[in-house]
């Protein structure tokens, strides 16, 4: 709002502010870090926004493209993700399988990071352990999974189903070599055990 650039200008330009219900202004000792998604050279030719305020504000201006544009970052801001949710769910998820990964870097993330961020959160609620799979993902990307992985042709899987055709999957690109199909789903040798009897997996003859 006008009045708001108006306080945070004084602020820049004298380092003095007054606190909520106080009578004196108090110093301020600060360096400003501000970022925008708005065109704000435009919103000053349009008068939306102070000129002076702009000129204070862009000292050093640096451009960070969006996600759908530097997605060789997706791999180290997924990493980073799951270790804060981690931490904040007391979970140990290892991190993401390979299908997974294929699938968000083919996104193009219109809601930039924080779209990423609430795709992992919500692969979080489905993931128990080990690797977030392609099937933990929200349901936008059912079609691509379905698209990538020539096994999965139906419209439509059930939970079990996509599950069962992902440790089918990693079975057979280990040779049925259970140590090295736990190290690739993150999951112990008990849960994959568990899920050869569950989903009555057969090694060929």
């Amino acid at each position: 709002s006008p009045a708001l650039q108006v306080k945070l200008l004084r602020v820049l330009q004298e380092k003095t502010y007054e606190p909520l219900g106080a009578t004196s202004s108090v110093k301020a000792d600060v360096r400003v870090i501000a970022a925008t998604n708005k065109d704000l050279e435009a919103m000053v030719r349009e008068e939306k926004f102070r000129n002076d305020l702009y000129y204070r504000l862009n000292v050093i201006q640096l451009k960070l493209p969006p996600l759908r544009e530097r997605k060789e970052d997706i791999p180290l801001l997924a990493d980073h993700i799951i270790q804060r949710f981690n931490n904040l769910k007391g979970k140990n998820i290892l991190g993401l399988s390979r299908d997974a990964l294929a699938l968000l870097m083919k996104y193009d993330y219109p809601g930039n990071v924080r779209e990423l961020e609430n795709i992992i959160e919500y692969a979080f609620i489905l993931c128990e352990e080990g690797l977030i799979l392609a099937d933990h993902l929200p349901e936008k990307f059912s079609q691509r999974f379905s698209e990538s992985n020539p096994k999965c042709t139906a419209a439509n899987f059930t939970l079990d189903e996509v599950k069962k055709q992902a440790v089918l999957d990693a079975l057979e690109r280990n040779s049925w070599k259970r140590m090295a199909t736990c190290r690739e789903l993150g999951i112990s040798k008990g849960t994959l055990r568990r899920m050869i009897q569950q989903y009555q997996l057969r090694e060929p003859e």
